[in-house]
């Protein structure tokens, strides 16, 4: 009988001992981090999804999630029912670290997505999960989608000493061209479950900088061979792209200005690895960027409307975002048609010009986006266009033509490096059978002026050109001699030159002797620099 009654007793402790554990199941709270990133201007902030899983039926989404996060609830649930996975009913809590920065956009669902797979232990290796920065947007087939700014996402996990990222195929040659990370591209949340059950690899994304940037071959399909005549307009041109000058055109219709503008990029240095990498960034936060490539290998060529408005030259927006002039970054913004462009447009790109910084301020935020671009502008000389023409003199009155160049303040102008006179070229040189030179002739020439000024300015970060030379720097690498002081000087009185005009003459002076390989500034050089001041003179405003 007692034998009977202990074993009754320890029966009933270990049932009891049994549903306590149960119980304790039930209320099982299982916490897990999966981490994103967040794109405010070029720059990556990761941010930290935390899921907590706990007794309830509800859903619980904060940190600041504008409504395209929220969102992600219903294409998540979709997604993993169309996979064989599911949200558990429970208490679901997701909070987005840091919780007083703003998440925008739709690029969270895959990190919310295993994060919440990882706390119901529907993934196995739950502690695998951040070890990555996991991003991507989700279809309702559980398709991936591309995000935007794969490039600083990944250059930030790098920094972060993230073991890897895993983010749409689409968006993996980009963020491969960042050494030492391991690159991930999946094509549905499926890939990525079975990457971290170790069902399943993913494969890891190659990819060569020096191939991508290398293999640009400089195959633009025009050339400076296809421009008859404007031997003079070609000089001009030459020394703008040695020195990263800018540059305005002005001409009547026809004269060939924009067919000049678009055979620049064809003479300019390529890109080195910093600067495609500086570029990259700009047109992947864009959205802009080739997929198939992964990095900007070609200088860029931006050619707004002229009824572009001042947000979408310069950037801006609620989460602001780059304008043309940044995604012209290291390469050039081609104005055609200056005068018809809004004046308000046109004043927004004299600090850009000045600074090579675009800063945009919101009351929130304040983001800074790189425009060290090469501005090339083209105009007709008057609202008809033929007013300057010399077989053509009846165009518009002179009160007309004042009130048209008028639309270009003086301080824009001041800071336009050349001013070039581009005439109709006549029927002669036209039918000319001879060929010009090439791209590639006048090209090389660039480059060697070129590796002059990298080397003489070696020790100067962020200065790589004649046009980027500060005052100081003018100063000590602009020197002349007394002959060419005094015809400066002439020139200053005659045409009525502002100060900063008269630094342009000496930076593009100096790019003239660097063409020349001459190591001091000579008079002809000065002589040639003044005459790039058309605009200055009084006959040309009339």
């Amino acid at each position: 009988m007692i034998s009977y009654l202990v074993k009754c007793s320890v029966l009933r402790e270990f049932i009891i001992s049994s549903f306590t554990l149960y119980l304790s199941s039930l209320e099982k709270i299982m916490l897990v981090k999966t981490f994103g990133s967040a794109v405010y201007g070029v720059d990556a902030l990761t941010i930290t999804v935390e899921v907590n899983i706990g007794k309830g039926v509800r859903f619980y989404l904060v940190g600041l999630p504008d409504n395209a996060v929220k969102e992600s609830h219903q294409r998540i649930s979709a997604a993993l029912k169309n996979n064989g996975y599911r949200i558990p009913g429970k208490e679901i809590t997701i909070n987005m670290a840091p919780a007083d920065i703003k998440k925008e956009g739709s690029s969270y669902d895959l990190t919310i997505a295993i994060g919440i797979l990882a706390a119901s232990e529907q993934i196995q290796q739950t502690e695998e999960v951040s070890n990555y920065i996991i991003m991507g947007e989700l279809s309702l087939d559980g398709l991936l989608r591309p995000i935007k700014g794969a490039l600083p996402i990944a250059l930030k996990a790098k920094k972060e000493g993230f073991k890897g990222i895993i983010l749409p195929k689409a968006n993996a040659k980009e963020a491969a061209v960042v050494e030492g990370l391991a690159v991930y591209g999946a094509n549905n949340i499926e890939e990525v479950i079975h990457f971290f059950d170790g069902k399943e690899s993913l494969k890891k994304e190659e990819s060569s900088t020096d191939e991508i940037l290398n293999h640009t071959g400089f195959n633009f399909g025009i050339d400076f061979l296809d421009v008859k005549g404007q031997e003079d307009v070609k000089r001009a041109l030459e020394i703008a792209a040695a020195g990263g000058h800018n540059v305005i055109m002005v001409g009547p219709p026809g004269s060939g200005k924009s067919m000049l503008a678009k055979r620049i990029p064809t003479i300019l240095p390529p890109l080195s690895l910093e600067e495609a990498l500086e570029t990259t960034q700009i047109h992947s936060v864009s959205g802009i960027l080739n997929s198939e490539i992964g990095l900007v290998n070609n200088r860029p060529f931006r050619s707004p409307h002229h009824t572009v408005s001042d947000v979408a030259l310069v950037g801006g927006g609620s989460n602001p975002k780059p304008g043309e002039i940044s995604l012209a970054h290291n390469g050039i913004l081609f104005l055609d048609e200056l005068p018809e462009f809004k004046r308000a447009v046109l004043e927004v790109l004299r600090q850009p010009l000045e600074d090579r910084v675009v800063t945009i301020s919101r009351a929130k935020i304040s983001v800074d986006y790189p425009a060290n671009f090469m501005l090339v502008a083209a105009m007709n000389p008057s609202p008809s266009g033929d007013f300057y023409d010399p077989s053509g003199m009846s165009g518009d009155a002179e009160h007309v033509v004042k009130r048209y160049l008028a639309k270009i303040s003086g301080p824009l102008m001041d800071r336009i490096d050349l001013h070039i006179e581009v005439q109709p070229v006549p029927y002669e040189k036209l039918s000319d059978k001879r060929e010009g030179e090439s791209s590639t002739t006048i090209r090389q020439r660039v480059l060697e002026a070129r590796k002059i000024q990298k080397n003489r300015y070696k020790n100067y970060k962020g200065v790589h050109s004649n046009a980027q030379l500060s005052p100081k720097l003018t100063k000590k690498y602009c020197e002349i001699d007394q002959p060419s002081e005094l015809l400066l000087k002439n020139a200053m009185e005659k045409l009525g030159l502002s100060a900063r005009s008269y630094t342009r003459i000496f930076k593009v002076a100096r790019t003239i002797a660097d063409l020349d390989n001459k190591q001091n500034i000579e008079t002809h050089h000065i002589a040639e620099a003044i005459q790039y001041r058309s605009l200055d003179r009084g006959g040309m405003l009339g």
